[in-house]
């Protein structure tokens, strides 16, 4: 594992230029696909079997993140010392963009720290999928009930850090290229608050790896589209957590709005 540059104990992390194919790069949906359903699929084998450990899902995380470098997606990483640093758990908070965090995410943070995520309900009962997701030992929500699912992500969230693991929340109801604060809950402060552990903000630029029209998780590969993730310093919920939680949304506004301006001055998508 220590050959995995991704996991290596450093702040930020660019996608070297050699890592890419310039044939798969021009089919990109034909190279990726195949593989990341055979990572998958080894995966549901060993998971339907309660042989799915952090290890396995750290190397079969990378091996999603090397088969989109295989393709020319340049991954861009910034802001990990802020939470490799922490000697406790924390909660995450972040946009919620793509598929892609949900298979990349581990190669980046579980590494460091155990970690789990807050779900909806329908990643557990996902064909193959589910028994992955399980393994992980999820906080599970219905996306049904706001009240309710309040209430299992205090408890079971809670639950996990005790245990010392972190938990990633996406507060969004939905996958969204667009940040709309209206929508963006503050669950996650809530949770740290209530565990009396820092929360660090995570901003997401991942919509190289598109949604599909038929089947949302299979859309379109598009390596023109650098993908970012970016780690805002720990904050120690005070009050109410009203400041925390507007500080996140100004964090992953701050980026995504950068992002964007910095894409169109060098003609990237």
């Amino acid at each position: 594992m220590n050959a995995i540059s991704v996991t290596e104990n450093r702040d930020n992390y660019v996608t070297s230029p050699d890592r890419a194919s310039r044939i798969f790069s021009r089919t990109p949906n034909l190279y990726f696909y195949p593989r990341m359903l055979g990572t998958v699929f080894r995966s549901w084998a060993k998971a339907r079997w309660k042989g799915f450990t952090d290890h396995d899902w750290i190397l079969r995380s990378v091996d999603i993140f090397r088969h989109l470098e295989r393709v020319d997606c340049r991954f861009i990483i910034q802001g990990k010392k802020n939470f490799i640093d922490l000697d406790e758990p924390c909660v995450f908070v972040g946009n919620h963009m793509s598929t892609l965090e949900t298979f990349a995410l581990a190669a980046v943070i579980c590494p460091h720290r155990q970690v789990t995520f807050v779900v909806k309900e329908g990643l557990v009962r996902y064909p193959v999928f589910k028994h992955i997701m399980i393994s992980r030992n999820p906080v599970v929500v219905k996306r049904q009930n706001p009240r309710d699912d309040f209430k299992v992500v205090m408890q079971e969230g809670l639950d996990r850090i005790n245990r010392g693991i972190s938990v990633v929340v996406f507060p969004q109801a939905e996958r969204s290229s667009i940040l709309d604060p209206q929508r963006f809950n503050s669950m996650g402060v809530k949770l740290a608050r209530k565990a009396g552990v820092p929360v660090v903000p995570l901003a997401l630029k991942t919509d190289a790896w598109g949604q599909g029209r038929i089947i949302k998780d299979f859309g379109w590969i598009r390596p023109n589209r650098p993908i970012r993730m970016a780690f805002g310093p720990a904050m120690q919920v005070q009050g109410n957590g009203r400041v925390e939680h507007q500080e996140i949304v100004d964090f992953i506004s701050s980026r995504l709005d950068a992002w964007q301006s910095y894409s169109r001055w060098f003609g990237m998508q």
